[in-house]
This record gives C-alpha cells, structure tokens and sequence, in this order.
C-alpha cells in the first residue's frame, strides 16, 4: 500500500543556473549539496565576505561575484537568497524585474519586514517563493500523499513534540536577536501545519528562554485554534539537556482513519543528526515508511526543482509563493503577540 509513495519532486528538465547570496553554514551544509546532488548548476555565489565567498566558491568548483549588483546581472538564472532576513529587501530591489528568486526564511525578521519584502516582488513581478523547505522534505511529501490518498481520513489532531539540546553556540549572531526560537526554528513547524491544515482561527502561544542560555527564547508552547475537530498543539524545548534516551524531535498526526508518526532526524544530535522516520497506521499496526532520503539535504533539491519548474512553465502554481509565506510570518507575528499578553487569569477567592 505504501510501496509507491512520493517522496522527490520531479527536476525540472531544462533548469536554469542558480546564483546564491550568502556564504555561511546553510549554504554550505544544505544548498550546495542539495543542488550537487539534483545536478543543478550553480553559476557563482556573492557575500559581502568576499573572503569567505571565494573560499566556499573555490571548495565547490564555482565562481564568486565581487558584488550584489554584478550577481543581480547573471542574466537569465534563479536567484536563491541564503543571506540574513535584513538584507532580503535590498537584493529583492536589485534583481531583474520577472525573475524567479528563493528566498531564505523568515521572510524578513517581523511582519513588517514580510509585507515590505511582498510589496517589492509585486513591484517587481518576481517569481519569489520562501525556503519553507520542510514541506518538501521526502518523508513530509510522502505524508502529503497518504493524506491526499484519504488513508488517514480527515486529520483531527496535529502534535509536535520536541525535547532536545539544541547547540546554540553554533550560532553566536542568534544572542543579541530579540526573537529567536519562534522566527527561526518553530516557524518550520508553523508553515507545516498550514499546508496540512490551512489556516488556523488564531494562536495561543508562551515563547521564553531558559537560565542556561544567552538566547532570548529557546522554549516555545503554542495551540493553534481550528474550531471544535481539530486539535493542534506544539510543545518545543531546545534546553533537554540530560542525555539522548529522553529526547524526542517528532509528530502524530491522527485522523477519522489513521495515524502518522514522524521523526525529524537531523535536529537530534544536531549537525550529525539521526535517520528521519514516517510510520502509517491504518488499521492494523504500524507501517515504516522506506525514506530515500532526509530533510537536509534533499528538502533543499526538492524546494529548488518545484521553483526551477515553475520559471519554466512546467508547473501552474508556486508553492510557498511570497504571497502565501506572508501568512506564515502573520502566523508567526500572532503568536509573539500572544506570547507578550497575560494569560487568562484565576478568579479571586471570594472573601
């Protein structure tokens, strides 16, 4: 039953060369091996660290361009923004009017920035999609296709249980940033649950941070309000440092007639990560799913190819299109402000 899900995004059969902005770690752990291994031609890379964007160009057989205006002329390419969230607006403003264009999540650092972002690609006519790439993970498309298939039936509950030891150190620019776990890391999760679910009624949400760590939020627990079927509840704890036996990085998601279990492989013992998991029930035990691949880094391939085949025609719609991301950082925005009101409080006792 489970034997010909899909898992990979079709390649688009006469793509385009991509030209990268940005140089750091996810470029080199996830973009550039996941464009390597799709066959993707990458035609050069630009940073402000000139340095450092020689240096990634050199390891990975490309070229480097000694400016953000001399990238924008590449001519006819897909412009993939790895660059931080502040800098988005400026490339977006100097790229070709027309072109199709990645952009890195978040979409801007608030909704403030997203909505400036939304208005430049409309001014510009850009073919701008948002680097959700969780939807496109192979275990992910694989559950899109047994929900599209009704083997779970309608989906009534959604859980995203995650209890790790995140390694913050990896990231020092993330300390001084007032918004992190939500805008950085959650909001994967965020955007997953709108493509499964669409969008919720609004958001109950607590973001903090935890007296180990110089980061502003690393704890995250959120309801998304569907009405009186759905139940969707995230509880996010990047602060489980007592050993891996405890640890988790996984959803349930349960319907009328069915259930699914993920595991989110790569977060766990992160950068090493463990194998990514998908297991169906429907009615007579669990299944495991034979994954062909993981979130990093064939996510980022799967991501590129529905982009590269929309410029190209071969696809009608783009999904994560700025005009949906914007949604997401709504979504995002909301639970923010939820997270920064008082909660509900206790009745007095009456005297």
């Amino acid at each position: 039953m489970f034997d010909d899900l899909n898992q990979f995004w079709p390649c688009a059969s006469e793509p385009k060369p991509i030209v990268i902005f940005g140089a750091g770690s996810i470029v080199t752990d996830a973009h550039l091996p996941a464009y390597a291994k799709a066959g993707y031609e990458v035609a050069g890379i630009y940073d402000p660290d000139l340095d450092k964007a020689s240096n990634v160009a050199c390891s990975h057989g490309t070229n480097v361009f000694a400016s953000l205006e001399d990238a924008a002329r590449a001519g006819d390419v897909v412009f993939d923004l790895a660059a931080p969230p502040d800098a988005h607006a400026s490339i977006l403003s100097n790229l070709p009017e027309r072109a199709p264009v990645l952009i890195q999540k978040p979409m801007g650092s608030d909704l403030s920035g997203a909505s400036e972002i939304l208005k430049i690609c409309r001014a510009r006519n850009l073919k701008a999609a948002v680097n959700f790439q969780l939807r496109f993970a192979p275990m992910i498309l694989a559950l899109q296709d047994v929900i599209r298939r009704g083997l779970l039936g309608r989906i009534v509950d959604f859980d995203a249980w995650i209890a790790l030891n995140t390694p913050w150190g990896l990231w020092k620019f993330l300390e001084p940033l007032p918004r992190v776990e939500i805008s950085l890391h959650s909001i994967h999760y965020l955007d997953l649950v709108r493509g499964l679910l669409g969008d919720p009624l609004g958001v109950h949400a607590k973001t903090i941070g935890h007296p180990s760590s110089k980061i502003s939020q690393s704890r995250t627990a959120a309801i998304l309000d569907y009405g009186e079927e759905i139940r969707c509840a995230l509880s996010i704890n990047h602060n489980h440092a007592f050993g891996r036996k405890h640890q988790a990085c996984e959803f349930r998601i349960c319907g009328t007639e069915g259930a699914a279990y993920l595991q989110l492989g790569v977060n766990l013992d992160y950068p090493k990560g463990e194998p990514d998991v998908l297991e169906i029930n429907t009615g007579d035990g669990w299944c495991a799913i034979d994954l062909e691949g993981a979130w990093f880094p064939d996510a980022f391939s799967n991501r590129m190819s529905q982009l590269q085949r929309f410029a190209t025609g071969e696809e009608e719609t783009l999904i994560s299109s700025v005009e949906d991301a914007w949604t997401t950082m709504a979504l995002v925005e909301a639970a923010y402000e939820s997270s920064s009101v008082p909660a509900t409080q206790l009745a007095s006792k009456p005297m």
